[in-house]
């Protein structure tokens, strides 16, 4: 790794907690350009550029007091670790009359297959529609306990038509085209800010009182198509779009929705519908407040202070009395006592949005309790990845997935990042103990997943299966979390490059998994969180070359459908440049996260729409004119 000096707005840091880690490694006599965080991880400042996006992520790390900061980084990373436990005492849990209950009083919805019983079951399973999603998201036009009565008592007439009834009592919610229409020579840019309005959607005050809908009190970006809600971890690389072109005020917007969904709910459901409370969504929302913090300051920490303490007492609810070798809810207790993290769902039913699939995925598995299989596929929903060979048992077929048996490397780095930022919160607000307690946890996490987490036989990070007390040793693009939030260290991050572009670095960016399963978040989909992720990821550890191989490779896959369709679409295939396929629906347009990502990278990466080449994708992976570094010669 090559070494060089800070830019100089690392010295120029608005952030007192950061001066203050700088004074500590300055009298330790430890290089700016080697310096660590508390937990012992190296932060890489990124080369110095008008790349407002990525400086969120690439500025100092997130810190307590320089006081602090040495007296947490004088404990015992095993001690730490075993304590690692539930939120300081000073923050309760929001109370729950049930696993998806929800706080302040308000009475949380019921979601359409509880309030249509045999109805929603009988509809999905007829297949009315091609997606099930679509009688999950229509509007009833009357109380749903009437139509249930009505259903029951006409059903067994002679001649009933089960989607006349359906068309009788139910509309579909109205919905704006999917995508704008391609003004002629405009360029992708102007493309995506136009795309930017064609998502938006404007509060929601008149939502029907039946809707499986819950309403937001701002503007939000969709992610588009058949996704006409707002989605929790697509909404975070939305905002790095909004905030590249200057709509701040709109990325302000989404953030403050996340924190009315927390206020009502006590958590971050993986989207605004009510089919989605029972889980969340990769915890992204420290992240969302570290950006909107990069343009508002520090006291955006203070403000959203409250959610982040509830965030993080959702994720850690039951910790701090589960004994060693149990789980509950989204944490686990190995046996040494470290508690990291799962994906898991509070019920164990069919998906609305997916219930005909979740049914006959039971069916091609008898052997199998259905409820364990259904929990497991709404914990792989929690994941965001629907699906992947990364959580089969098997390796390749759905029925084997075994989610909630797992501590996933992307979670548990989103923890530790959630950590981090409660302790520079407490910290600017001025509570130095809280601060502590937080920065002490975090530390604690960093070790734990460098110790448990870290696969030698991948040469990357992975997840690892606490039943059977062993990594699932499953390479995945996972493995760049790391690098991005700054856990790894020098050395891993050394062997993750080599391991991404031996293994993952495909003609169109990087693969998800080196496993072609048929799912969607496998191979030769790319998809454009995952790019982002390893893009800044490993600049921040100083490989610049192979960062901007990827980025390049990833603008033209991007630049290329664009050229030919004139749309931008939720996922890419990188092998052979074709439609990408796989998962439970069709391709999608729009796409929120995609202009986002895009956006993000071409401002980073200005030269990028004139030096890519949509041919290089015919090549073989490591066939092209771009600098991949020192290990270009390595085959797949």
């Amino acid at each position: 790794m090559k070494s060089r000096n800070m830019p100089d707005r690392w010295m120029r840091s608005r952030h007192a907690i950061a001066g203050a880690w700088i004074a500590l490694t300055v009298i330790a006599g430890v290089p700016h350009a080697h310096a660590q965080s508390p937990s012992g991880a190296p932060v890489i400042d990124a080369p110095q550029s008008t790349h407002r996006a990525a400086d969120t992520l690439e500025h100092t790390p997130a810190l307590v007091g320089a006081q602090d900061a040495a007296s947490s980084a004088s404990a015992e990373s095993a001690g730490s670790a075993a304590q690692n436990t539930a939120p300081p005492p000073a923050v309760a849990a929001p109370p729950r009359a049930s696993s998806v209950a929800s706080v302040s009083g308000v009475a949380t919805p019921e979601p359409p297959s509880d309030l249509y019983g045999a109805l929603y079951r009988d509809v999905e399973l007829a297949h009315l529609f091609p997606d099930s999603k679509t009688f999950a998201d229509m509007i009833p036009d009357q109380p749903p306990a009437r139509i249930v009565r009505l259903y029951h008592a006409q059903r067994a007439v002679r001649g009933f038509d089960l989607r006349r009834f359906v068309d009788a009592h139910f509309t579909l919610p109205p919905r704006p085209p999917a995508h704008a229409s391609v003004v002629a020579n405009a360029s992708v840019s102007d493309h995506i800010r136009t795309l930017w309005q064609v998502l938006k959607r404007d509060p929601d005050r008149n939502t029907s009182p039946w809707s499986s809908l819950l309403a937001l009190p701002n503007p939000y970006i969709v992610p588009g198509d058949r996704f006409d809600e707002i989605y929790y971890w697509d909404s975070y690389f939305i905002m790095l779009g909004l905030e590249q072109d200057d709509q701040h005020a709109l990325a302000r917007a989404e953030l403050d929705n996340f924190a009315a969904l927390i206020d009502r709910y006590g958590h971050i459901p993986n989207g605004n519908r009510s089919y989605y409370l029972s889980r969340s969504q990769p915890p992204f929302f420290a992240a969302m407040v570290a950006l909107i913090a990069d343009r508002d300051g520090d006291q955006a920490y203070v403000r959203y202070l409250p959610e982040l303490e509830r965030e993080y007492a959702y994720w850690m609810q039951g910790a701090d009395t589960l004994k060693p070798g149990h789980a509950t809810r989204h944490v686990v207790r190995l046996a040494d006592g470290t508690v990291l993290n799962r994906y898991w769902d509070a019920r164990d039913v069919p998906r609305d949005e997916s219930y005909r699939e979740d049914v006959l995925t039971a069916r091609s598995m008898p052997q199998r309790a259905s409820a364990d299989l259904w929990r497991n596929l709404r914990a792989g929903g929690e994941s965001g990845w629907d699906f992947s060979s990364r959580w089969f048992a098997d390796g390749k077929t759905l029925a084997t997935i075994e989610v909630t048996s797992l501590i996933p490397i992307d979670l548990n780095t989103l923890m530790f990042n959630l950590e981090r930022t409660l302790a520079i919160a407490h910290h600017a607000r001025g509570d130095a103990k809280l601060a502590r307690q937080y920065q002490e946890r975090a530390d604690a996490r960093a070790d734990a997943i460098r110790r448990v987490l870290w696969d030698p036989d991948l040469h990357a990070f992975g997840d690892d299966d606490f039943v059977a007390r062993s990594l699932t040793h499953r390479l995945s693009a996972a493995t760049v979390y790391p690098l991005y939030f700054g856990v790894a260290t020098r050395d891993e991050a050394r062997d993750i490059a080599q391991t991404i572009e031996r293994k993952l670095l495909q003609p169109g960016g990087i693969a998800t998994t080196t496993v072609q399963s048929g799912q969607q978040w496998d191979m030769p989909n790319g998809w454009a969180p995952l790019e982002y992720l390893a893009v800044i990821g490993l600049r921040r550890y100083g490989y610049d070359d192979l960062a901007k191989t990827i980025a390049m490779r990833w603008i033209a896959t991007n630049l290329d459908f664009y050229a030919r369709t004139g749309k931008l679409v939720e996922k890419y295939d990188i092998e052979s440049g074709k439609a990408a396929s796989g998962g439970e629906y069709a391709l999608q347009e729009g796409f929120g996260w995609t202009n986002g990502v895009l956006a993000t990278l071409l401002a980073l990466y200005p030269d990028a729409a004139k030096i890519a080449q949509p041919a290089a994708r015919t090549a073989s992976p490591n066939a092209t004119s771009l600098p991949i570094g020192a290990s270009s010669t390595s085959t797949h």
